[in-house]
């Protein structure tokens, strides 16, 4: 990166895994308008070697120390879920912008803390939840918008991996992660499914969810991992009923046996049209025949970058769209609602 200068952002990362690697720092280096001035990791070795990969002056191991020393004006928080409340929080009140990853939090009373904490600093607080900014999700967004679908009163989701159990970082521990698979990759079928929808008031959750795979097996598409120490869901699945009189039914798992090695997609059934959205479909039925309204051959693959880029550009000033404070609180709300139908084994009222 050239030399800072007045008009160039300082950004720092906290927790220098995966994902910080591939998505956000490969995008940040992609702008001369911003520069990488620090890393943050509890495992001060992995913080040194990520700095040196990416030519980042400085690798710390306390958040606070980092924020007070370098003070930057942008902050991702690609930490363990458990630490996304205290990274984005220490970021914000430290007068920074902050990129969280997703979830927003453990908990919905973190994620209103963290919403309330964005609005008194001034600061843009936005998750990456990156699949809907694909284009495919903005065109039906827009159909939406536009009332092609009518009234949509059947929405399926599904996040589904036959044997994808993650074998690395920590996603298979309740304790740090706050779930499996609804909180890891549902939670982007939900935020997509919701976007598209306008985030309609949510009137009833019911969840049912299932432990039978993970704790017996060790070995799956994501490799190894330890049975005995497996402590979240297999698979869960969820009704959402909206006040509207709409549904939405949203099926997740690591482990489940089904003929496909994944399925991540939506169907949106409307009154006029309805919609399968990746790639992006919208079609009904002219005579007993399928007739497309609209369709892309290919399904946006730069979703991770369109939502980096929003987010800085929404920093900038520009008026484009994030996955703001706001609908990262919903969002939060709807998990820990279908976790505690799940748990309670009876639905849970939300209005």
């Amino acid at each position: 990166m050239s030399a800072s200068s007045p008009s160039t952002l300082r950004v720092a990362i906290i927790g220098a895994g995966q994902v910080a690697e591939k998505v956000h720092a490969s995008y940040y280096a992609t702008r001369t308008d911003l520069q990488m001035v620090a890393v943050m990791d509890s495992r001060l070795d992995q913080a040194q070697a990520f700095a040196e990969r990416h030519t980042i002056a400085g690798a710390y191991q306390d958040t606070r120390q980092m924020l007070e020393e370098v003070k930057p004006d942008i902050v991702s928080v690609c930490s363990p879920n458990r630490f996304h409340f205290e990274h984005a929080m220490a970021a914000l009140e430290a007068g920074c912008h902050v990129m969280c990853e997703k979830p927003p939090a453990m908990t919905p009373q973190q994620a209103d803390r963290m919403r309330l904490a964005a609005r008194k600093s001034g600061k843009v607080l936005a998750y990456d939840f990156h699949h809907r900014f694909a284009l495919d999700t903005q065109l039906l967004r827009d159909a939406v918008q536009n009332g092609t679908f009518g009234e949509i009163y059947v929405t399926s989701a599904q996040a589904l991996r036959r044997c994808g159990v993650p074998g690395w970082g920590v996603f298979t521990n309740k304790a740090l992660q706050g779930g499996g698979p609804l909180i890891d990759i549902g939670i982007h079928m939900l935020d997509a499914a919701m976007y598209v929808l306008g985030f309609p008031a949510v009137k009833r959750v019911t969840a049912h969810s299932f432990q039978k795979i993970g704790t017996r097996k060790s070995c799956g598409q994501f490799g190894e991992w330890d049975p005995q120490r497996y402590t979240v869901e297999d698979a869960l699945f969820g009704t959402i009923e909206f006040c509207n009189g709409g549904i939405l039914r949203l099926d997740t798992s690591f482990a489940l046996n089904i003929r496909e090695q994944s399925i991540m997609n939506i169907s949106f059934c409307g009154e006029h049209a309805g919609a399968t959205l990746f790639p992006a479909h919208i079609y009904n039925d002219m005579n007993g025949e399928l007739h497309t309204i609209l369709q892309r051959d290919d399904a946006d693959d730069q979703r991770h970058l369109r939502s980096m880029d929003a987010f800085v550009r929404h920093v900038l000033g520009e008026p484009v769209m994030i996955a703001d404070a706001e609908q990262g609180l919903v969002i939060q709300q709807l998990v820990a609602a279908l976790y505690e139908s799940a748990e309670k084994r009876e639905s849970v009222e939300l209005c």
